[in-house]
C-alpha cells in the first residue's frame, strides 16, 4: 500500500478552484518568494489572538508585535503594520475585558480518515488534517472559534460566512476526535482600520501647494506652512480612536446543521477521487476564471504564463513542503476564505 498523503481542506479548496495551481503548491512544493502582505498580517494577529486567549496578557502580546517588525524603523510596511496590530490588539483587549465563553483549547490540530459517506470505505491514499484557532464552551454547548481579519464588515460579508465550508467539516473531525458535539462557530472578526500615517510634504510639494495658494489670494500672501511627518504618537492614538468606533469588533454565531457534515463529506470523498484520477494521468488543466480572484493575481499566475519556466522558478519561487499552518507556532491559512 502506497504511504497516505496528508491534505488539508485548504488543499482540496485550491484543487477545486484550480488544480495547475494545486499542482504547484502540494505536488511541488513551489510557494513564491514574495508573500502576500495580507496574509503575513492576518498570520500575526492570529498569533496575538492565541496570546491573548491564552493568558489574557496585553503585555506579552505587545512584545510579541514588536517582535515581528524588528525593521520597522527602516521599512514602512513593517512600520504600517506594527502600528495597526498594536492598535488594533490595544483596543481587542479592552472590547473583551472578559468573555461570555470558557476556552477548551487553542491551535488544536486533528487528523483523521476521508471516508466515503456512502459505503463507509476509507480511502487509502489520503487523510484529512487541520488545525482550528479554538474551541470554546458557552453555555453548556461546545464552539469552535473561528478569528478572521476583514477589511469591513457588511451584510454581504456575513452572509457569505456561511460558504465556510472548512470549518464546518473540521467541526466533524473534531467531534470524532474529542467525542464532544460542535454547535456552530463563533467568528471573531476583526476590522483593519483603513487610516495612514501622515508622511508630510517634501520641500518641492510645499512649495508648489504654497504658489496655488498664493495663486488665488487676493492679497499675493500666503501663511501655509510646511506639513510635517506625523509622529508614532499622535498616530497611534489616532488609530486607537478609530477603534473605539462602532463595528472596529463583531462576533457572530453560526449554528452547524447536521446535513452539512454529509454534503461536505461526500463532496471531500468525490475530491478525492478527482484527484487519485489527475495524479494517475499526470493532467491538473487551469481553471482560468481563478486568475485574478480577490481582485489580484493567482500566486502562481506568472508561472503558468511562462508555462512552467523554469528560469521563473528559480527566480521567483521557493521549495517549501506544504501544510505549514499544522506545524506548531504556525497559524491557520490566514486566507480569504471567500
Amino acid at each position: 500500500m502506497s504511504e497516505l498523503m496528508t491534505t488539508t481542506y485548504s488543499m482540496w479548496r485550491l484543487f477545486r478552484n484550480c488544480r495547475m495551481a494545486c499542482k504547484w503548491r502540494y505536488i511541488d512544493e513551489l510557494v513564491p518568494l514574495e508573500r502576500d502582505p495580507n496574509l503575513a498580517f492576518g498570520s500575526v494577529i492570529h498569533d496575538c489572538l492565541e496570546c491573548w486567549h491564552g493568558e489574557r496578557n496585553l503585555s506579552k502580546v505587545l512584545d510579541h508585535i514588536d517582535r515581528t517588525y524588528p525593521n520597522r524603523a527602516q521599512d514602512d510596511h513593517q512600520q504600517a503594520d506594527w502600528h495597526l496590530a498594536r492598535a488594533m490588539m490595544s483596543a481587542y483587549a479592552e472590547h473583551y475585558p472578559a468573555e461570555e465563553f470558557e476556552v477548551v483549547a487553542l491551535e488544536k490540530t486533528f487528523e483523521g480518515p476521508i471516508v466515503n459517506p456512502a459505503t463507509g470505505a476509507t480511502s487509502r491514499s489520503f487523510i484529512l488534517a487541520g488545525k482550528v484557532d479554538g474551541i470554546v464552551r458557552q453555555d453548556g454547548q461546545y464552539f469552535l472559534l473561528e478569528h478572521k481579519t476583514a477589511s469591513q464588515i457588511d451584510a454581504s460579508y456575513l452572509e457569505r460566512l456561511w460558504t465556510d465550508f472548512q470549518i464546518i467539516l473540521y467541526a466533524w473531525y473534531l467531534e470524532q476526535t474529542l467525542g464532544i458535539t460542535v454547535s456552530g462557530i463563533i467568528y471573531n472578526v476583526l476590522v483593519k482600520a483603513k487610516l495612514r500615517q501622515g508622511k508630510g510634504e517634501t520641500e518641492a510639494e510645499f512649495e508648489a501647494r504654497r504658489a496655488e495658494l498664493i495663486a488665488k489670494s487676493k492679497t499675493g500672501k500666503s501663511s501655509a506652512k510646511r506639513k510635517l511627518p506625523e509622529d508614532d504618537e499622535t498616530f497611534q492614538q489616532r488609530l486607537q480612536e478609530k477603534y473605539l468606533e462602532p463595528g472596529m469588533f463583531h462576533r457572530e454565531v453560526l449554528y452547524i446543521s447536521r446535513d452539512q457534515f454529509e454534503e461536505l463529506r461526500a463532496e471531500l470523498w468525490e475530491l478525492s477521487k478527482a484527484m487519485l484520477d489527475a495524479r494517475r494521468r499526470d493532467i491538473f488543466y487551469r481553471n482560468t476564471s481563478y486568475c485574478f480572484q480577490y481582485g489580484r493575481p493567482c500566486a502562481y499566475f506568472q508561472l503558468c504564463r511562462s508555462g512552467g519556466n523554469p528560469n521563473v522558478i528559480e527566480n521567483h519561487f521557493q521549495r517549501i513542503a506544504p501544510h505549514e499552518e499544522l506545524r506548531d507556532g504556525a497559524g491557520e491559512d490566514a486566507a480569504p476564505v471567500f
